[in-house]
């Protein structure tokens, strides 16, 4: 229990991960805001509706936080999605929107809210994936989208040196959530890749076989307490062993390993 009450704002808490970590830091004593599309006010957060590809609404959505409770101490940027499909045949509008979710809306929720942190000196926490250093077939941009993620981490660390700010990203592996029937399928071409309607399935049976969210909520909780926190973590042994392995791998081998996995 904090001895003071925090605030603390995160994007996509109706659902999932967010929703996990909504309740993780309410149950810690600390006040939550929700800012997702479609949601509602509950015991662990209070709803504030924003789309985090309307940088009005996401500018918006912090004003109303900051006129309620006056400051933000942990912000968590965590609304996103996953899209399918071989590279070849998927849409560029798809993989854009893939993109103005799950970076720029990080981003533009970021923007909106730095001059506010600066002023508490806060945490700005990341929810990135593994899959940002081990890029999945037919997830191609699913993947990158998480790779920008971490390269956003790494600058703003830095960027943000001497503000007190903490910048920090959770790269959760397989979690059992709704994101895998969210998940929007791209058209494929069976002829050319055959192996892709497996492929995805095998992704999805582990995402569903995968840990509690509440593991990766609690990882984001004790994130935002550290006052200096690494960079990147992960959750369980086997996530945080395969973000230390693929430093150390050479580039071919860990690719033959993830086709063999997922191709």
């Amino acid at each position: 229990m904090q001895s003071e009450r925090r605030i603390v704002v995160i994007t996509g808490a109706s659902k999932g991960i967010g929703k996990a970590a909504a309740a993780a830091f309410s149950h810690a004593g600390d006040r939550v805001y929700d800012l997702s599309r479609r949601g509602e006010t509950t015991e662990n957060a209070v709803h504030v509706p924003c789309d985090v590809t309307d940088e009005t609404m996401c500018k918006e959505a912090i004003e109303a936080v900051l006129r309620d409770a006056g400051r933000i101490d942990v912000l968590i940027l965590n609304a996103g999605f996953g899209i399918s499909g071989p590279i070849e045949t998927t849409e560029i509008e798809a993989a854009k929107k893939q993109f103005d979710v799950c970076l720029f809306g990080a981003v533009r929720v970021l923007k909106a809210a730095l001059p506010a942190m600066r002023e508490s000196k806060g945490h700005i926490l990341f929810t990135s994936s593994v899959a940002a250093v081990t890029p999945i077939p037919y997830q191609a941009f699913y993947s990158a989208a998480k790779a920008s993620i971490d390269s956003v981490v790494m600058a703003l660390r830095n960027e943000l040196k001497g503000t007190g700010i903490r910048v920090a990203a959770v790269l959760p592996g397989d979690v059992k959530t709704d994101f895998t029937a969210m998940r929007e399928k791209n058209a494929v071409n069976e002829a050319l890749y055959p192996n892709e309607v497996k492929s995805v399935a095998k992704m999805e049976h582990d995402e569903q076989h995968g840990m509690s969210p509440d593991r990766i909520a609690k990882r984001f909780y004790r994130l935002s307490l550290q006052k200096n926190p690494k960079p990147f973590c992960s959750v369980g042994i086997a996530y945080s062993a395969v973000l230390v392995l693929i430093k150390l791998f050479p580039a071919r081998f860990a690719d033959w390993v993830l086709g063999k996995m997922y191709a």
